[in-house]
């Protein structure tokens, strides 16, 4: 049998009960950790706290070789993954092969930063649209959509999250300044008129699920220096707010008060 098993956001103390129970008990386990991993853990204490092996996998391993799903034919093998092990699209097509194959299988879902950053931020989950990603730039490739994105959202009065791009091979995090100064940089570019500027309000956030957490809002260009710390970070741009977003805006997240005059 196949167990796709998320670990949640920052250490292993976020693994669920149901997940642990899994790990303790199957044969084989392996570890996928470069679309995401635990910055406040080692594999040393997942291990101890699992009490087996982990076989942490090189991207080939995990994209295209699946030797986990082909053992999981005749024991009980588990892949694990930080965050929620559904989000990555690469992993749902597990599912798929094991339903080809008639392999069984089991999904044990973990904490994930598309509820956990929204939730935090203090805006109403229900206001949010379509998520996007800040990829790190390279030659001849420097997609504008990141900014298309948030602008389309904002015309309909949605918040956006913006992921932030992880090279985990590399050990390379994009942080919040890199990614609010990619937009700037797409916004000085335009030929038009754009809705993001420096004058723009935005979130920074930083650790979820850590005990020092950082949540700042303000305009982008105050952010854009500030001191976020370690990995990992996502941005949020906020549209029009509720007078209950703009109150913890304010008394949680730092923003200046005078964004409850727009309320």
């Amino acid at each position: 049998m196949f167990y796709l098993v998320g670990l949640g956001l920052f250490d292993e103390k976020d693994i669920s009960l149901k997940g642990l129970e899994c790990l303790r008990n199957v044969d084989k386990i392996y570890a996928e950790f470069f679309t995401s991993r635990l910055f406040g853990s080692s594999f040393e204490a997942i291990e101890e706290l699992i009490g087996q092996k982990i076989e942490v996998l090189v991207r080939g391993e995990v994209e295209e070789e699946h030797k986990f799903i082909e053992e999981a034919r005749t024991s009980d093998v588990a892949l694990i993954t930080g965050g929620d092990p559904l989000i990555a699209t690469t992993h749902s097509d597990f599912l798929v092969q094991c339903r080809k194959k008639e392999i069984d299988f089991e999904v044990i879902h973990g904490s994930s930063i598309l509820s956990s950053a929204p939730a935090i931020s203090g805006l109403q989950g229900y206001k949010f649209g379509k998520v996007t990603t800040i990829p790190f730039p390279d030659y001849n490739f420097y997609p504008k959509s990141p900014y298309e994105v948030i602008e389309e959202n904002l015309k309909m009065d949605l918040h956006t999250l913006v992921l932030l791009d992880i090279q985990a091979h590399k050990d390379r995090y994009m942080t919040v300044n890199e990614g609010l100064e990619y937009l700037m940089s797409i916004y000085n570019d335009l030929d038009r008129e754009g809705l993001i500027t420096d004058d723009t309000l935005a979130m920074g956030i930083a650790r979820v699920g850590s005990r020092d957490v950082a949540v700042k809002a303000g305009k982008i260009s105050e952010l854009i220096d500030f001191d976020f710390g370690g990995p990992l970070h996502c941005i949020i741009i906020p549209s029009k707010l509720h007078i209950v977003e703009a109150e913890y805006l304010v008394e949680i997240a730092g923003a200046d008060p005078k964004i409850l005059d727009d309320v």
